[in-house]
């Protein structure tokens, strides 16, 4: 029994010494493993503050250039103003003109037609004979009834019945009495 009992001590030493060698190897395993861990962990944290880094100094850059934009947005836009009111001056210039040149055909063709109308029906037939029908029926239009039919009548009949023609293709305008 002693032997039993010496023999049940000594494998049981045994055992648990393997146990304990095994424990001890765990423990340096998770030891080192621990230790490469710490290390990526540190390797990734430098990482993250560069991407920080980056991402403060792209946001930095990204202010920059918007307001830049902001600032050539608002010139574009002054300067389309500034048009915009050219534009405006242009246009309200040449309706001005506009006028100022229809006054002036008026005044031209009253005069005209005040030339015309003073002179002998004869002497306004012949000329108004040489023009081309537009002109003549152009001129003819300003000038009253009576005197458009003396004048008519003293013109050559084909180019008479022309300006007549075209006279009433002309719109109607009040003439002058």
């Amino acid at each position: 029994m002693r032997y039993f009992l010496i023999l049940t001590f000594y494998v049981a030493s045994v055992l648990w010494g393997a146990q304990n060698t095994k424990s001890y190897e765990c423990t340096k395993i998770f030891e080192s493993r621990k230790n490469e861990l710490l290390v990526e962990l540190g390797r990734i944290d430098e990482e993250r503050q560069s991407l920080d880094a980056l991402k403060r100094a792209t946001e930095d850059l990204l202010k920059k250039k918007e307001s830049l934009v902001k600032g050539k947005d608002s010139r574009v836009d002054q300067k389309l103003q500034e048009i915009a009111t050219r534009e405006a001056s242009i246009k309200k210039m040449l309706e001005e003109n506009k006028k100022v040149l229809e006054e002036i055909k008026q005044l031209k063709s009253d005069k005209v037609s005040q030339t015309f109308a003073k002179m002998k029906p004869s002497a306004s037939a012949g000329i108004l004979a040489q023009m081309s029908t537009e002109e003549a029926s152009s001129i003819m239009s300003t000038l009253n009834s009576k005197v458009v039919g003396q004048i008519l009548a003293k013109m050559d009949p084909k180019k008479g019945s022309e300006i007549t023609a075209a006279l009433r293709k002309m719109p109607t305008t009040e003439p002058k009495k």
